[in-house]
């Protein structure tokens, strides 16, 4: 078995027990990314050298006694919005073509501190906006589940580097749901947690209300191991068990199943999924919800006043270099005041004591779909013009509530995500709730089509 292909856990053990070196397999997936990545467009900046040289300090720890816990020695993506010393960080902008910082980002370094190995930098939307983008410095990545379709949302090379199993664990970042959106569209797990939670030291910021550091992960398990090394307040759930019993979660299908956006395979889907919660020995009760739209305007407004009044001087300056989409992103908060702000953070802080009280006050979880719809055509977006893609994600950036995605389904070949929010610093019941699911069904072990090469 190809080394790149060992979970966390597996690979672990053969690195403690002498049967795996980190070295080997570093290169095991070096290799891979040869090998694959020229069609997915995950990665964006390498430095093998510098990560043949962790690989060996791993080795060289573990022969000496030395273990930092269960990432020591894995391989992990950074997406391009967070600050990397030992590589390129542009944040996808041309006005960031020969940006090397001086320091890692916290959530980096604590990675470090945990053993991981930084194995390289990841595709982003420019400055954690919008896109697919075809006019900045790297083309789009590409969902390995069809080429011809997005990754969604800004941690796009993330979702793609762990669907293409690439790497088992990527950072990506989350301000209105681009971790939780692309690792729905791609098959994946994807954990944005608590507001605050994780450190933005270093990050690159889009909306500072908003923005999170989260995960993308090839199971529910290895978000909770990644979430423990970020935080080491969070400690992963390591019950192998599917039963549920003991838990109450929510349904939220006021804010999706009469939506004409609702794809209907997506709709069955969910359903489906709250039936097994149910088989699991979950209570699954329906929620009335505060309507969906009006989380949604109050984080568009909060997302594009506060982005816009971050790159004013920017756009002002230097606007030539800016990408279409990003740009006219940015400058629609120009119509936005602080009265404007002021409003929107108000109703923020109703929408989270609404949660706090009539949801999270009778229930240990809350489920949704992650997306309407599975993955688009990347061909939409070749134009200039905006497409939606409608999703259920933005409403816990405005609250700040944790929630994970994970893989709940298909529709038409592509993957669709269940999404599962929790009260604050629920990250561990969310990964077991998410690890229950996945040994109860067979969604997250399917591998798409361009990740089933023999290397």
């Amino acid at each position: 078995m190809n080394p790149a292909d060992f979970d966390i856990e597996t690979a672990g053990a053969r690195l403690r027990a002498g049967q795996l070196s980190a070295q080997d397999l570093i290169e095991a997936h070096l290799a891979r990314i040869d090998a694959r990545d020229g069609a997915i467009n995950a990665f964006v900046a390498r430095n093998d050298a510098a990560v043949r040289a962790a690989a060996r300090k791993a080795d060289a720890d573990f022969a000496s006694g030395v273990d930092h816990g269960p990432l020591h020695g894995i391989p992990v993506a950074i997406k391009d919005m967070v600050d990397t010393a030992d590589f390129p960080t542009r944040y996808g902008s041309a006005l960031y073509a020969d940006h090397t910082p001086e320091a890692d980002a916290t959530c980096v370094e604590n990675l470090k501190k945990a053993g991981a190995i930084i194995l390289g930098k990841v595709a982003t939307y420019e400055f954690a906006t919008v896109g697919p983008s075809f006019d900045t410095p790297f083309p789009p990545a590409r969902n390995p589940w069809n080429l011809e379709r997005i990754t969604g949302g800004s941690s796009s090379g993330s979702a793609a580097a762990v669907a293409a199993g690439l790497v088992r664990i990527a950072i990506g970042t989350d301000t209105g749901g681009s971790v939780r959106s692309p690792a729905s569209y791609c098959g994946i797990v994807g954990l944005k947690p608590t507001f605050g939670l994780v450190a933005e030291r270093g990050v690159f910021p889009l909306s500072s209300s908003l923005d999170h550091v989260g995960i993308l992960a090839a199971s529910a398990a290895e978000a909770g191991l990644a979430m423990a090394a970020l935080d080491h307040s969070s400690q992963p759930d390591t019950r192998h068990e599917t039963n549920l019993a003991d838990l109450t979660i929510g349904y939220a299908r006021d804010w999706f199943a009469s939506d004409p956006q609702t794809d209907s395979g997506v709709l069955g889907a969910i359903d489906a999924a709250a039936s097994l919660l149910s088989m699991l020995g979950a209570r699954v009760v329906e929620v009335e919800m505060p309507p969906y739209g009006v989380f949604e305007a109050a984080g568009a407004a909060i997302l594009h006043a506060q982005a816009f009044a971050l790159h004013r001087e920017r756009l002002a300056r230097q606007s030539e270099k800016f990408g279409t989409k990003a740009f006219r992103t940015l400058i629609a908060g120009a119509s936005l005041d602080k009265d404007d702000l002021a409003v929107a953070t108000r109703a923020a802080s109703r929408l989270k004591r609404a949660l706090n009280d009539e949801v999270f006050a009778r229930c240990d979880a809350l489920i949704a779909p992650t997306t309407l719809t599975p993955a688009p055509a990347l061909a939409a977006f070749r134009g200039d013009s905006a497409v939606w893609t409608p999703m259920r994600t933005i409403a816990f950036n405005v609250t700040g509530h944790p929630a994970i995605s994970i893989p709940s389904g298909f529709v038409d070949g592509l993957p669709i995500g269940l999404q599962i929010a929790g009260p604050a610093y629920s990250e561990a019941l969310l990964c077991r709730i998410g690890a229950a699911f996945e040994r109860a069904s067979d969604f997250s072990a399917q591998q798409p089509p361009h990740a089933a090469d023999t290397v």
